[in-house]
């Protein structure tokens, strides 16, 4: 009988290296990881979304992570969820429609990880504002996931630094599942 799936969430703001450490910690657990949909959204569309392009980047994101873990490893990265969707939305557009609520209320993780803005913030086209938004959505995120009672640990530093605090905790948590 194989064990059970292990999926760990990556979130962050803009710019805060989730790219770097779910691909950095699908390397080392020898797992695949589920990059950002919005990423591709972006430059196939080349223009930001809308309000209404909401729910289809969130659902493609949650869709494309069912995909993955048939070729997972135990574990599963996951590059962002729609619960940053949901922020997005709400600061950029006012609020989230009803699917893309339900969506991430009903989307579980295993172990939430949070990339602190530390890091140099880096414009990258039409994907990246601001530093200042990125401080907006950080504190966004860490209201939301309060508010939401998701436990979650917050790493800083270089990626060296991340993937350091990072491994202890997936292994613990993996040992324990």
């Amino acid at each position: 009988m194989s064990a059970a799936l292990y999926r760990i969430a990556i979130l962050g703001a803009e710019s805060s290296g989730k790219s770097t450490l779910a691909a950095a910690l699908a390397e080392r657990l020898d797992t695949v990881w589920v990059p950002e949909y919005l990423r591709e959204f972006v430059e196939k569309e080349g223009r930001v979304p809308v309000a209404a392009d909401q729910f289809l980047i969130a659902s493609t994101q949650v869709a494309r992570e069912r995909e993955a873990a048939g070729r997972a490893k135990r574990v599963l990265v996951c590059d962002t969820t729609p619960l940053m969707t949901v922020l997005y939305s709400r600061h950029y557009f006012d609020g989230e429609d009803v699917q893309l609520a339900a969506l991430a209320a009903a989307t579980r993780y295993d172990l939430t990880l949070v990339t602190a803005p530390d890091t140099p913030w880096v414009a990258d086209g039409l994907q990246r504002e601001s530093e200042a938004v990125r401080q907006q959505v950080y504190q966004l995120l860490l209201g939301e996931l309060a508010a939401r009672q998701i436990p979650h640990h917050i790493l800083h530093g270089t990626l060296a630094q991340r993937m350091a605090q990072a491994m202890p905790l997936i292994e613990r948590a993996i040992a324990n599942a």
